[in-house]
């Protein structure tokens, strides 16, 4: 088990391109059963927070493949 909050620390890779995302920025999380729906990163065009949230990266959980200890596995071809 593993406390949100945890999840800004990983950084998110893709495992079909090795592509480096970048780290969770914030979650979605279903108010009636608590739990976490997706993880949200910035879009890489992002230079400031200031910019709305419009374009970020929004990963659904089912998307998640492995949570390490340092990183994220994703695969965004499930999409």
């Amino acid at each position: 088990m593993f406390k949100a909050s945890e999840l800004r620390q990983k950084e998110i890779i893709n495992m079909s391109d090795g592509k480096r995302l970048g780290f969770v920025s914030d979650v979605e999380i279903n108010m009636e059963t608590g739990a976490i729906e997706a993880i949200i990163i910035p879009s890489e065009s992002k230079l400031f927070r200031v910019i709305a949230k419009d374009n970020d990266i929004v990963i659904p959980w089912e998307n998640i493949k492995k949570i390490g200890v340092d990183v994220i596995l994703i695969d965004r071809n499930s999409q």
